[in-house]
């Protein structure tokens, strides 16, 4: 009996010169000023070829499609967040710290609403070049929880490790649903802080 047939994606990784690298770090920030001003629908190939000054050929030299193009956007902006929100003075308890870092999240995304809606909606297009949207977003999250509660010591056992990675997960589809709710839905920017607010304290426990 034959085997069925299953869809693979293969990814081929190169190094990229010094000027390669620098064009490519152009396209994406290309890309993330026109996400801020018109959101997913402003993200073209063509224009954002035009912005950073190429060829569109050269576009697709380095991302295979818009989404994948905007996984990179999400990953700058998920990555300068992360710095911002390292700096803050937080709470002194894990859970308040938690919930102060997903709150911050979700104001600057109302703040920068075409932005996070253009990365959000990349992240859940039924698109093989979505998946890295989806990892930046989980590391993101993972992050967020090592900023709150430090991380876990070499010594740690299984148990702790699945534990924050239960809470990981389940605060991760939490804060998507909030920011599709806050871009797509016109939820209140308090109500979706709230969510934030709610989910922290039914879901960590008070020793993490």
């Amino acid at each position: 009996m034959a085997e069925p047939r299953t869809e693979s994606t293969i990814t081929l990784t190169r190094s990229l010169t010094r000027d390669q690298q620098a064009r490519r770090e152009r396209l994406v920030r290309a890309a993330c000023d026109l996400a801020l001003e018109g959101g997913y629908a402003a993200v073209t190939m063509h224009d954002v070829a035009d912005r950073a000054g190429v060829a569109r050929a050269t576009v697709y030299r380095y991302f295979t499609s818009k989404n994948h193009l905007l996984s990179e956007v999400s990953a700058l902006w998920i990555g300068e967040l992360s710095d911002e929100l390292a700096r803050r003075p937080l709470p002194a308890d894990p859970a308040g710290r938690l919930a102060a870092l997903l709150c911050r999240i979700v104001e600057v995304s109302a703040e920068n609403r075409l932005l996070t809606e253009a990365v959000v909606q990349a992240a859940t297009a039924p698109d093989p070049s979505a998946g890295q949207s989806q990892e930046n977003f989980h590391q993101s999250i993972h992050r967020i929880t090592g900023l709150a509660f430090g991380e876990p010591g070499e010594d740690a056992d299984g148990a702790v490790a699945a534990r924050r990675h239960d809470i990981e997960t389940v605060l991760g589809h939490v804060l998507l649903s909030g920011l599709v709710s806050l871009t797509a839905r016109g939820r209140a920017l308090d109500e979706v802080q709230d969510l934030m607010r709610t989910a922290v304290r039914l879901f960590v426990p008070l020793d993490t």
